[in-house]
């Protein structure tokens, strides 16, 4: 009766190797079993999403409506500025976006499909070349303006000779 047997190159035991073919077929059930459990969470955070955000990306400049609870209260503060980078994707996709108050720069971070942020209103399109607009923190006045998008130009001028 033969005991050793080559797998891969090594010598183990019969028995082992009836373990380690176990140990596949199982490693092979527990990924059915997450990518079950991977669908019906997707399913569950596409209807989480929100579809009444607009279309905005970095440089243009939003206004956002946030929901802020004071005590038992709850009111809306505004909070426009431009959005200086949008970070991930689905249900954990967030955005900043920073303003000058009073002379010094505040920045917000917004989880895009949080319940909390009641509308987001775009400006105004920016034309940019980079996905993240760190450079604006260092930049003070007519300097840290972003040009107009060319088409959102072309449209305006468009929906105001009709």
């Amino acid at each position: 009766m033969k005991t050793d047997t080559i797998f891969f190159g090594y010598f183990l035991p019969i028995t082992d190797i009836a373990l380690l073919y176990q140990g596949i077929e199982y490693q092979c059930f527990r990924w059915e079993y997450k990518m079950k459990q991977n669908q019906v969470l997707e399913k569950l955070t596409q209807s989480q999403l929100r579809s009444d955000i607009p279309d905005f990306r970095p440089g243009d400049n939003v206004r956002v409506y946030a929901r802020i609870v004071e005590g038992e209260r709850e009111r809306v503060q505004l909070f426009e500025g431009v959005v200086v980078k949008r970070k991930g994707f689905g249900i954990s996709a967030s955005y900043t976006v920073r303003k000058v108050s009073s002379g010094v720069g505040v920045e917000r971070t917004f989880p895009l499909n949080s319940p909390r942020v009641d509308k987001i209103e775009v400006t105004r399109h920016g034309h940019v070349r980079r996905a993240k607009l760190y450079y604006l923190r260092a930049l003070r006045g007519k300097a840290a303006r972003i040009k107009e998008s060319l088409n959102t130009k072309a449209t305006n001028k468009k929906t105001q000779t009709k």
